[in-house]
């Protein structure tokens, strides 16, 4: 692992029905600016991911959105943010992974699971070695961890995938935590 520079927020396209998810994504922009990292999210001005990036290029932080053309009309892009505008869902997330040193999931649906799924199996594939968090708002977080685990007991998952993916609660110390991570790891 190498210093993180970059920092991948996985989340919805919606606000989701509590206030505290847009209060954690907002959080979560601000903290990632804060510590001097590029925010790397999908593209979107909607959602947990717009609050989540706005809030990053409000504090004068680096934001890249990486967004397929076909949902700009639907999703909107922020302005004066880097966006790169591609093909395909699939381009899109490739992407999101290759310009991301480590991961922030916050909640999110069935496009946020499909992320989270990916990353953690090129992780468990030994693809990449970049720590992943998950932000757990209101417990958003717990019943998927505990299938994971289920997964690990049931013999289908290794220990060690399991043992990669933390909880935390709050925003700030998401950030902190994998900031912290990167400059503890041994360099590569």
């Amino acid at each position: 692992m190498a210093k993180v520079r970059s920092i991948g927020v996985f989340c919805g396209s919606r606000m989701g029905e509590r206030a505290q998810y847009r209060d954690a994504a907002a959080r979560v922009g601000r903290s990632i600016a804060r510590a001097g990292c590029r925010l790397v999210y999908g593209g979107g001005d909607v959602g947990l991911m717009g609050t989540a990036a706005s809030a990053a290029a409000a504090e004068h932080g680096e934001v890249l959105g990486i967004i397929p053309g076909f949902l700009i009309a639907r999703e909107g892009h922020l302005d004066g943010v880097e966006v790169r505008i591609v093909e395909t869902m699939s381009q899109r997330k490739k992407q999101l992974i290759e310009e991301s040193d480590a991961y922030i999931i916050l909640p999110g649906g069935t496009g946020t699971l499909e992320e989270v799924f990916d990353v953690v199996s090129r992780q468990q594939l030994a693809l990449h070695d970049k720590p992943i968090v998950f932000l757990n708002t209101a417990g958003f977080w717990t019943p998927v961890i505990a299938l994971i685990e289920h997964t690990v007991r049931e013999g289908f998952t290794p220990q060690s995938l399991a043992d990669h993916l933390d909880l935390v609660d709050e925003p700030e110390a998401a950030v902190t935590h994998l900031v912290d991570l990167m400059e503890k790891a041994p360099a590569a």
